[in-house]
Parts: structure tokens; C-alpha cells; sequence
């Protein structure tokens, strides 16, 4: 198998997207938000920061071109930039409870929150989004982990 590749594991129904090679900082990470020309990765910044501070756990990548925030190397949420929006995706995204209806999208599993310039966000909902995706990673790895 090849040591750069993604693997996904099982943990009962539902698989853990694995990556390889996360570390505590990335330096590629900051690399890729203090790229010029590209502003749209601003709106995404803060979150991606938040996500670096929710515990001692979070390990980070850079995969298919985005940050990617996981626990150990289990991705939970990643951002990225494109040049009309910035998104911030949670890999579990469809059984996360969305009240204020930011999640998009229709897949089996993931979802997403666009943001746009000059366009309002509401910050506390994704803030929420975030601790959740983090919490539920943890509960599908706990669920995981072999009984002793």
C-alpha cells in the first residue's frame, strides 16, 4: 500500500477516513494560507485555527490540496478555498445535528458550510459545527478502540 495514500477503516457501518503522514503543525498548512493572491483562504482561516486548538489530539494534513484537521489520523474537517466561496467540510458531516441549516450538500456522508465575502456568517453555528465534528470523531474512535 502506498505510505501517502488515504485508508478508511471500518468502525462498525460507518468508515473512518485514515491519512497518513498528520502531524501537530503543518508547515505546508501555512504555507497554503499565507499564499498571496488568494484572500478567499482568510474567510477559512479562523476556523482552520479553531480547529488546531480543540485538544492535544488534533493532528493535521494537507490533503487533495486542503488543510485537513483529524484526531490522530482520523479526518474530522478540512477548509478550503475556491475563487467565488471558501468552505469548511466535516467528513461525518450527515450525522451532524445542523439547527441553523448551514450544511450543504447530498453525499452518503460528507457536508460542508460555504462563505462567501461580504456575506455574514453565523459564527457561533459554525463554531458549534466544528466542536461537534471534533466530539464525534472522538465517540467513533472510542467506539472503535478494542476492549481491554
Amino acid at each position: 500500500m502506498d505510505a501517502d495514500r488515504p485508508v478508511c477503516q471500518s468502525v462498525g457501518m460507518d468508515p473512518l477516513f485514515r491519512l497518513n503522514g498528520t502531524v501537530v503543525i503543518d508547515p505546508e498548512i501555512d504555507a497554503w494560507f499565507s499564499a498571496p493572491d488568494h484572500e478567499m483562504r482568510g474567510l477559512v482561516q479562523p476556523w482552520f485555527e479553531q480547529m488546531r486548538l480543540l485538544g492535544r489530539d488534533v493532528r493535521e494534513v494537507m490533503h487533495d490540496h486542503a488543510p485537513t484537521a483529524c484526531v490522530g489520523d482520523a479526518a474530522f474537517a478540512y477548509v478550503n478555498a475556491f475563487s467565488a466561496h471558501a468552505a469548511i467540510g466535516f467528513f461525518h458531516g450527515a450525522d451532524l445535528d445542523d439547527p441553523a441549516g448551514l450544511l450543504e450538500g447530498a453525499g452518503k456522508r460528507m457536508r460542508h458550510v460555504k462563505l462567501r465575502w461580504g456575506v455574514g456568517a453565523n459564527e457561533a453555528a459554525i463554531g458549534e459545527l466544528i466542536a461537534a465534528a471534533y466530539a464525534d470523531i472522538k465517540r467513533r474512535l472510542s467506539e472503535d478502540a478494542p476492549s481491554l
